[in-house]
């Protein structure tokens, strides 16, 4: 991607369970190939996999104070690193022990943007905690955004869209989509991801569900399964080749989407407006 290209991609799903962080963690690790890398882990400390994930190199999100003006040296400072098959990139989450007070994580999409764009990287990656059909029943009993919208019209937004591949599991996203469809959410620039809960053939009505997710989304991938994730999770780095074939087709269509949208190079991204110190108050 161009260096002053940014391509947002939250991964988001209807239910837990759905494979949310190992599917924005794979996809991160083939994104590197494409430019600079950032996973952001927008999760609660103690509902995330991502502590245990990664090592404590970057001082986290703790590191940097809401009530004051960060950096890029700051930002990337606070990141721990990741390696993968294409190169490293970074991972943003809360590093610190479990009984830690809780930090207060930001709401609003904008403000990882924000974060984002103040570290410089070409490609972002969210891993978001919030189950998107309710999110979009109660925005709009509300009267409100809501996350899910917020995420959609971030600049240059790819989302993900994360399901079990089970009877129950591509229920829920067939849900979730004719919710976004209701709120006119533009799902052709969305990516189903199916991931599958054991081996063997799909069920019918997974396939089913996933041609019928295909002619309103820009495409639909099939996660394997895969034992070693199951059994020791992504810490290790061990993926079966299967599973990483399936994370480029996923990597593939979200690039495939950015394009298809936006052109390609990608046009150069938004920055964040500049700080600029307020001017002392002068007394009458």
């Amino acid at each position: 991607m161009p260096a002053d290209a940014r391509l947002v991609v939250p991964v988001l799903a209807p239910t837990g369970g759905a494979g949310r962080s190992t599917v924005a963690c794979l996809l991160a690790a083939e994104l590197a190939a494409a430019g600079e890398t950032v996973l952001l882990d927008t999760a609660p400390r103690l509902a995330s996999p991502w502590p245990g994930w990664t090592t404590a190199a970057g001082g986290g999100l703790s590191a940097l104070p809401p009530a004051e003006p960060a950096t890029c040296e700051a930002v990337r400072a606070a990141c721990s690193g990741m390696g993968g098959p294409a190169g490293g990139w970074d991972v943003l989450t809360d590093s610190r022990e479990w009984n830690a007070p809780p930090l207060d994580l930001p709401l609003d999409p904008a403000a990882w943007y924000q974060l984002a764009a103040l570290g410089g990287w070409q490609a972002v990656v969210a891993d978001t905690p919030h189950p998107v059909t309710h999110d979009l029943l109660a925005a709009r009993c509300a009267g409100l955004p809501g996350q899910t919208r917020a995420w959609f019209a971030l600049p240059y937004s790819v989302p993900v869209l994360c399901a079990a591949a089970s009877a129950e599991g591509v229920q829920a996203l067939q849900q979730a989509v004719m919710a976004m469809s209701a709120e006119n959410l533009p799902l052709h620039r969305a990516v189903a991801v199916l991931v599958a809960t054991g081996d063997g053939r799909l069920p019918s009505v997974v396939r089913a569900a996933a041609t019928m997710l295909s002619a309103r989304t820009a495409g639909v991938v099939h996660l394997p399964h895969d034992a070693d994730l199951r059994a020791t999770g992504l810490r290790t780095g061990r993926v079966h080749a299967r599973t990483r074939q399936a994370a480029a087709r996923v990597a593939a269509a979200v690039l495939g989407a950015a394009h298809e949208s936006w052109g390609a190079p990608l046009p150069p991204a938004p920055q964040p407006a500049v700080l600029r110190p307020s001017s002392p108050v002068v007394p009458a």
